[in-house]
């Protein structure tokens, strides 16, 4: 594994020929979820059944969370109100919220995949954008926003936000590849949420394996199974 600087965040990658990131396999890029450290997703590369020759970029978010965190890093900052919120069952408009720094984020992500690209020489049909909470959640926005014909998007406990902006461009993306998992049990972002963006998703056109499970905020190993099958089949 190697460290590079792409786009003005921390990137580390892994896999293709040397494990590394070089060679001319595709790519999967997994942002981390708040609160996490850089490096929290990188035994993914070893987890999940991808393609021979996958390379594998996990971007370190750029905002270091203060002490309590440890290494925790974010790609915006939350309020801790919302998962109050959401502990007494009250998830009414949480969907709706678009997050202060959201944006900045967004911008960031975009310049990190163009300079991924360059580096590692990977067009964009050819690259798999995706993570875990806050990282999923981003990178669909990324997908949204941007048009880029990615090979697929994979959002691992992510759920629905910016609604009435996503769901105005999802028919724009009816061919975008989607996996998505979630917890029926998790109590950080609400299932029905998730499932909420599912269904839009679907009824937008857009393909999505779906992968829910008896469990709470987590990548248990059926999602890395679905994760792995997905993989498979939009990269092979």
């Amino acid at each position: 594994m190697r460290v590079a600087k792409l786009g003005g965040l921390s990137v580390r990658l892994s896999g293709g020929d040397d494990g590394s990131g070089s060679g001319d396999g595709p790519v999967v890029v997994l942002l981390h979820g708040f609160g996490a450290p850089g490096d929290d997703l990188v035994p993914l590369a070893g987890a999940l059944d991808a393609p021979p020759g996958t390379r594998f970029a996990f971007p370190a978010a750029p905002t270091a969370l203060p002490g309590q965190w440890g290494a925790g890093r974010a790609w915006w900052m939350v309020d801790a109100s919302r998962f109050e919120r959401v502990a007494r069952g009250d998830i009414a408009g949480l969907a709706d919220e678009v997050p202060p720094g959201l944006a900045g984020a967004r911008e960031g992500v975009i310049a990190m995949l163009d300079a991924l690209a360059a580096e590692l020489g990977v067009p964009d049909e050819r690259i798999v954008l995706g993570g875990f909470s806050q990282g999923a959640m981003l990178s669909c926005d990324v997908a949204l926003r941007t048009g880029r014909q990615l090979a697929g998007l994979v959002l691992m406990s992510g759920t629905m936000l910016c609604r009435p902006e996503w769901l105005a461009l999802l028919p724009r993306r009816a061919s975008l590849r989607v996996f998505q998992s979630h917890g029926t049990q998790d109590p950080m972002l609400p299932f029905e949420l998730a499932r909420e963006l599912r269904d839009e998703m679907t009824r937008a056109g857009i393909p999505v394996d779906w992968i829910e499970f008896g469990g709470g905020h987590e990548i248990p190993r059926q999602a890395l199974v679905g994760a792995s099958v997905f993989l498979g089949r939009v990269l092979g």
